[in-house]
């Protein structure tokens, strides 16, 4: 029988009177998140204690005994506690000095209030620091010298039942799907250089071009990746008259996509040059225009979107918010789109810029990192549980994946108006270049789903993907060879990554 008297006082006698924090919670899944909000609990005190919900909480989707496991595996944690009764109640016999909930909590109703109180205890809410990053993926960055290493975790498909078979037989289905991709070219020139040191007049880094070269990036590598996984691409997009526009003509005819251009007088093709050294990425230097693009140009690539509808079964939206998908132009190929039951993904950037990922409306996948969901929500403050789900309320969104970059990702979907999430960690925690991992991501899913596969499949094979690209430097397209070899390896980290 569950004696709270007996796990109080053991709690007590091993921590010697130091200060205690309590957090409690569901913890169906452990994301970044909960670890930024028990890494700044255990900054309080000296001793922290978590306490896992019963199993007949609202909200519980995993028995007890697998959710105290995803907890212990936490280094944080120095006590878990299975709740038999309500958070307030293990709080009245405990005592701790702090309670710990997150910011979203604060204007609401709180049991544990009165509770604290009464005793002298303090409530504090938080969502803890947005750079934190485990202790888990700093050792573990340690420990792995291979810097290409590729490695799969296990857990994940067994918890939604497949495989890899089952990811070679979602590739297989990418050949001849119709894919129009729409949104703004960028031509990445990686300027590698020699670092020769520190100027003597002046504090600044003194290097020497040794070797450039030049890739098709932004949308076009999305037309690329979609191409060299075997679809059948037409890609839109507005141009500059410069030589970058004809380097990115010849390099996409070569690539084997269909390239409708539309060419603006107002402004050069975005350029942008990163100068390397040691494998580093110095400086970038970008060379764009912001402004819209006018009433005409608008008019025309809706015009060729229209056309393209009838051999399209997939439309994916890579913006980067230079001014080549003003809303308007946006809104009228949603609609027309949505008349023909064509699927929608998109991927709004905001790397150097503002953007707004919610104004895709109504599409099957949206895929923003997570300070591109709190720029659409203007909320720098709340758990990423409530940023996930005010998010994909205000976009109508069916599938939502926030990027984490080193901490992988969360995954979101609602179905029959149930909100379910998960994560899944960085495949890749030494990678060479990250500039391309989201547009792979992007790309990869949207097409598995595309082809019917679910977005615990899509997301992993997309999370393959960009494990691949990162491995190394430029935007080189992704092939369907490289990747069916990615499925094929044996490789698995068997770390727990709940």
């Amino acid at each position: 029988m569950w004696n709270v008297g007996a796990i109080v006082e053991d709690i007590r006698r091993s921590s010697g009177g130091k200060k205690i924090s309590f957090v409690s919670g569901n913890f169906n899944v452990v994301h970044p998140g909960h670890l930024r909000l028990l890494k700044f609990a255990a900054e309080l005190a000296d001793v922290l204690v978590v306490g896992v919900n019963s199993d007949t909480t609202t909200g519980v989707t995993l028995p007890m005994e697998l959710r105290l496991e995803n907890v212990h595996s936490i280094s944080l944690v120095d006590y878990r506690v299975a709740l038999q009764s309500s958070p307030e109640a293990f709080i009245a016999v405990l005592k701790p000095d702090f309670v710990v909930k997150g910011n979203e909590f604060e204007a609401r109703d709180n049991p544990e209030r009165p509770v604290v109180e009464a005793y002298g205890g303090r409530l504090v809410f938080s969502s803890g620091e947005l750079r934190f990053s485990s202790l888990s993926l700093l050792e573990r960055e340690y420990s792995e010298p291979n810097l290409s290493a590729v490695k799969k975790p296990r857990d994940y498909p067994f918890r939604y039942a497949f495989d890899m078979s089952d990811l070679r037989a979602t590739l297989e289905k990418f050949s001849g799907l119709r894919v129009l991709v729409i949104g703004d070219l960028i031509v990445d020139d990686y300027i590698t250089c020699d670092p020769i040191g520190m100027s003597q007049e002046d504090p600044t880094i003194v290097v020497t071009p040794i070797e450039t070269k030049t890739f098709v990036g932004g949308a076009g590598v999305v037309a690329a990746h979609a191409r060299g996984l075997g679809a059948e691409v037409r890609y839109c997009a507005v141009v500059g008259d410069d030589e970058a526009a004809r380097f990115a003509t010849r390099t996409l005819e070569d690539q084997g996509v269909s390239f409708d251009q539309f060419p603006d007088d107002s402004r050069p093709t975005t350029r942008k040059q990163r100068f390397r050294a040691l494998n580093k990425t110095l400086l970038r230097v970008n060379h764009l225009r912001q402004h819209p693009v006018s009433p005409d140009i608008q008019a025309r690539m809706l015009a060729a979107v229209e056309a393209a509808l009838p051999t399209t079964d997939v439309i994916l939206f890579a913006c980067f918010n230079y001014g080549c998908l003003p809303q308007p132009l946006v809104h009228s190929i949603v609609e027309k789109a949505s008349a023909r039951s064509i699927m929608m993904a998109a991927d709004s950037q905001a790397s150097s810029q503002l953007a707004d990922i919610s104004r895709f409306k109504n599409m099957k996948l949206i895929t923003p990192t997570e300070r591109e969901a709190r720029l659409a929500l203007n909320d720098f403050e709340s758990g990423l549980a409530v940023i996930s789900e005010r998010l994909q309320a205000k976009a109508r969104a069916e599938n939502l994946v926030i990027t984490l970059g080193a901490e992988g990702m969360i995954i979101n979907v609602i179905k029959d108006k149930v909100f379910r999430t998960d994560r899944l960690p960085a495949f890749n925690v030494s990678p060479k270049d990250v500039a391309g991992a989201g547009d792979s991501f992007f790309t990869s899913a949207s097409m598995a789903l595309c082809v019917g596969a679910d977005i615990w499949r899509s997301s992993y094979l997309g999370a393959l993907a960009a494990a691949l690209q990162v491995s190394r430097v430029g935007n080189t397209p992704l092939t369907k060879v490289d990747l069916l070899a990615e499925i094929d390896d044996t490789r698995f980290d068997d770390h727990d990554h709940i």
